[in-house]
């Protein structure tokens, strides 16, 4: 087991895009371990709230050691925030901020599987109460689908070579369950990669994205928060991968410009409902500090007048 320290990315950054209005409501749509939580509890004020969601149950118990009245932590996906807000009485909300991918305790922690730094069973379900496994996927999916996953989700050129091996080694009876067998089966098919690089790294991330739906989540996420936000709230989002910054990236910008219904030409437009305001990087110190911050982009974008 790892240490489990986490350092939160874009700490400053993104708490002061966020909060416009220390006295509003806000959501964290990942808690994590708290990073950016602590902080926005520090800068509200005694009538601003703040709602965290989190499908990690390790995460959702380490929110539960935070004591202030104007805090709660919900066990859920940031996807099914309106749902959850919505059976809270909340409609409107002035920020969401979603901090994307894997946290470091999830990394550091043998047990969950998503790392191949340690041999452990192949698991990477964020919330191990739900779902299949990675195991599981690779003991049911065809080559088809195996190459897919690693090409869409991992970016992995050698996708089709790898769930080659994959299914050949299941078909001989021996499945891949750990972590370590997937690393080492990758390793024997993979001969070059990027330096510094371990072989199993994009396929370790398309598994991961697979089994979380995690694109599929991003995209209920960002539609829930658009919905959510009042008139000048604001949305951050920090993404860690082209995959899940493209999402983001295309989500503004399709927001943020007016659309003419082709079907009725003399209609009005529909109106821009977001406004992109920032696109941010970690500092060349941060970078430095943090390995996990090399590849992080912040981008913000306001809720405009329009209904």
């Amino acid at each position: 087991m790892g240490t489990g320290l986490h350092q939160t990315v874009l700490l400053a950054e993104a708490v002061q895009a966020l909060v416009t209005q220390p006295g509003g409501l806000y959501v964290d749509g990942t808690f994590g371990r708290g990073g950016h939580a602590r902080a926005l509890l520090a800068r509200l004020s005694p009538a601003g709230r703040l709602i965290a969601f989190d499908r990690d149950p390790e995460a959702v118990a380490a929110a539960r050691a935070i004591d202030d009245p104007r805090f709660v932590i919900v066990h859920a996906s940031f996807a099914e925030m309106a749902q959850e807000l919505s059976s809270r009485g909340v409609l409107r909300v002035h920020g969401v901020l979603l901090d994307l991918g894997v946290s470091s305790p999830q990394l550091d922690t043998a047990a969950r599987g998503f790392s191949f730094r340690f041999d452990a069973p192949l698991d990477m379900r964020m919330d191990p109460t739900r779902g299949e496994t990675a195991a599981d996927f690779l003991a049911r999916a065809d080559e088809r689908d195996i190459t897919w996953v690693l090409e869409n989700h991992g970016e992995e050129r050698f996708a089709r070579k790898i769930a080659r091996a994959l299914v050949a080694r299941r078909e001989g009876g021996s499945p891949v369950r750990s972590t370590g067998e997937l690393a080492a089966l990758v390793a024997g098919v993979v001969k070059t990669r990027e330096s510094g690089q371990d072989p199993a790294t994009r396929t370790f991330q398309g598994l991961r994205i697979h089994v979380n739906a995690e694109l599929e989540a991003l995209e209920q996420g960002l539609n829930a928060a658009l919905a959510l936000l009042a008139p000048g709230g604001r949305l951050v989002v920090i993404s860690f991968h082209s995959l899940e910054d493209r999402i983001v990236k295309r989500f503004i910008a399709r927001e943020s410009r007016e659309e003419v219904d082709r079907r009725v030409p003399m209609a009005p437009p529909r109106a821009l409902r977001l406004r992109a305001l920032a696109r941010v990087r970690p500092s060349d110190a941060e970078r430095a500090a943090n390995p996990r911050a090399r590849s992080a982009v912040m981008r913000v974008a306001e809720r405009t007048e329009a209904a």
